[in-house]
């Protein structure tokens, strides 16, 4: 089965190969009756890599579900590099501020606390 394109296409963006992803179909739990207890209209992925998952069982169609599921799998890796990137950001900014030289003003602030400490 093939995937919508604009999940291909986000895949794609990710580096995410669709093949490092193991899908099935499971029979749905909870409220619904025989129907949902006979069917395997549940979907579920695992990006094998990473360990993420996704599960959808909304809809009474296995080929919606599987939709919805493969775009939460996607979502859910596009969060986890946004939150890589930010970290390497936030260092990146942390080792800018630590390493930048003293201002003007930070030399004014700290000087008459260092002329009380000499003259003792």
């Amino acid at each position: 089965m093939d995937l919508p394109s604009q999940i291909q296409t986000r895949l794609d963006a990710l580096g995410v190969r669709a093949a490092d992803v193991e899908e099935r179909f499971v029979r749905g739990s909870g409220a619904g009756g025989q129907k949902i207890n006979k069917t395997s209209s549940t979907v579920w992925l695992q990006h094998r890599p990473t360990g993420i998952e996704a599960r959808c069982q909304r809809e009474r169609s296995q080929a919606a579900n599987r939709e919805i599921a493969w775009a939460e799998l996607v979502a859910k890796l596009e969060t986890r590099v946004r939150a890589a990137a930010q970290v390497r950001r936030d260092a990146f900014e942390q080792a800018r501020r630590r390493n930048r030289p003293t201002s003007y003003g930070q030399k004014q602030r700290k000087r008459p606390t260092d002329d009380l400490t000499v003259g003792h």
